[in-house]
């Protein structure tokens, strides 16, 4: 028998002595002489140990060092089943050291992969419920790249991170598509709405009686206003025979109010002047079915008046409108906080300014979105009837009023 420091000859045949719990294997036979053989397999450990030099190296020279964990433990499992001749202990042993080395590289860049998902998850929660679709989408796609190009965290919680970000993701695109979905149906049924408002209006201008058919026509109008979108192609016919027949309406009435009896200029402003003033003052503080039943009694004596007014009123109709939309705001206001929250009334006078001020701030932020949606929809729609452009332009101070209120109640919540 010839022996060797790691094998021996038996019988024909090579083995190498067993290492690491293993017992000795045959790894070849005697071919030519005992002499070549083992040279023959001390040639095949050495080009094991050049292959476990060559990965150390690639490992040192990396930048993404945990990408070569997986070749190393494949070439580590190999050593254990290779036919050569050497210190496969020591190799091993050597592997094992940069397995350590790897897997505490590995372990850092998981504990910080887990830091930014959390933080992305946290950043998508934020915005998850955004109905600015398009600022909110290109949030999302940006957020969905850093994901992608963020490594894994712990096997034992991949699965709850990207479950947590993929149920929020979930959230916001199917709110997205249902809004989107909901407005194609909805452009459907507004356009049912216009056409309506258009046959009442052919009907009123049919009416013998110059004022109820000028009532009509304002509220039709006001309906116009406050109805959804549709495509323009589709609403612009629509609107041209609508705007027509009231301007046509308004102007019999007006033919008419100027051959009714007339209270003087002076008259009129001081009527005017005590209308807002008996408004002003029930707009301050809390609104109450009294106070609602009085600000209505005054609005159908405003209704009394002569839609000619003097220009010299035009502060005091200002103000007349103004404070009776704080009126009915402050109402609004009252019934949401009790329909929201429950046991309203019973909570401290302090908490209930915050739900105010809250519920108020929201409703500044959709109406602020609405002026400018009607703003950019004022420059992107431009049309040679001055009746459209004038409509659009009340349009634009109805909104913007309606901003001017909530803010005026939110100032007068906060410094009480």
């Amino acid at each position: 028998m010839t022996d060797h420091p790691y094998g021996y000859i038996k019988d024909g045949k090579i083995y190498l002595k067993g290492f690491l719990g293993q017992e000795d294997r045959i790894i070849g036979e005697v071919k030519e002489d005992e002499a070549s053989t083992i040279r023959y397999f001390e040639d095949r450990f050495e080009t094991v140990k050049a292959k476990v030099e060559k990965l150390k190296q690639d490992i040192q020279e990396n930048q993404n060092k945990g990408s070569f964990l997986m070749k190393l433990i494949h070439l580590k499992n190999a050593l254990m089943h290779y036919d050569g001749l050497g210190d496969f202990p020591a190799l091993i042993q050597e592997l094992e050291e940069q397995e350590a080395y790897l897997e505490e590289i590995i372990q850092a860049n998981r504990e910080k992969n887990l830091e930014i998902k959390k933080a992305l998850i946290e950043e998508a929660n934020a915005i998850k419920n955004s109905t600015d679709w398009k600022e909110a989408s290109e949030a999302f796609k940006e957020l969905k790249l850093k994901w992608l190009k963020t490594g894994p965290v712990d096997k034992e919680i991949q699965d709850e991170i990207e479950g947590q970000f993929q149920a929020i993701l979930d959230v916001f695109y199917s709110n997205r598509k249902n809004y989107f979905d909901g407005l194609a149906l909805q452009a459907e049924q507004n356009i049912k709405v216009y056409e309506s408002l258009l046959e009442q209006a052919r009907e009123a201008h049919d009416l013998p009686d110059a004022k109820t058919a000028f009532e009509i026509s304002k509220k039709i109008q006001k309906q116009w206003k406050a109805s959804g979108r549709v495509p323009a192609a589709k609403r612009q016919p629509i609107w041209d025979e609508f705007s027509k027949l009231n301007n046509r309406i308004f102007s019999r009435y007006r033919r008419m109010s100027q051959n009714a009896p007339r209270l003087s200029p002076g008259l009129m402003i001081k009527k005017i002047e005590k209308l807002a003033e008996e408004m002003k003052l029930l707009s301050k503080g809390a609104v109450d079915d009294s106070k609602l039943a009085q600000a209505k009694r005054l609005q159908a004596e405003w209704k009394k008046l002569p839609p000619k007014k003097p220009r010299n009123a035009q502060q005091s109709i200002g103000a007349f409108v103004f404070f009776s939309e704080i009126v009915f705001e402050k109402s609004f206001l009252d019934k949401l906080c009790h329909s929201k929250y429950p046991g309203f009334d019973e909570k401290d006078p302090s908490e209930q300014v915050v739900i105010k001020s809250g519920l108020l701030k929201d409703l500044i932020a959709r109406d602020q979105r609405e002026l400018n949606t009607v703003r950019e929809n004022t420059d992107n729609f431009r049309t040679q009837e001055d009746d459209f452009d004038h409509m659009m332009r009340r349009k634009i101070a109805a909104h913007k009023r309606k901003v001017d209120v909530k803010n005026h109640i939110l100032k007068e919540l906060t410094n009480n």
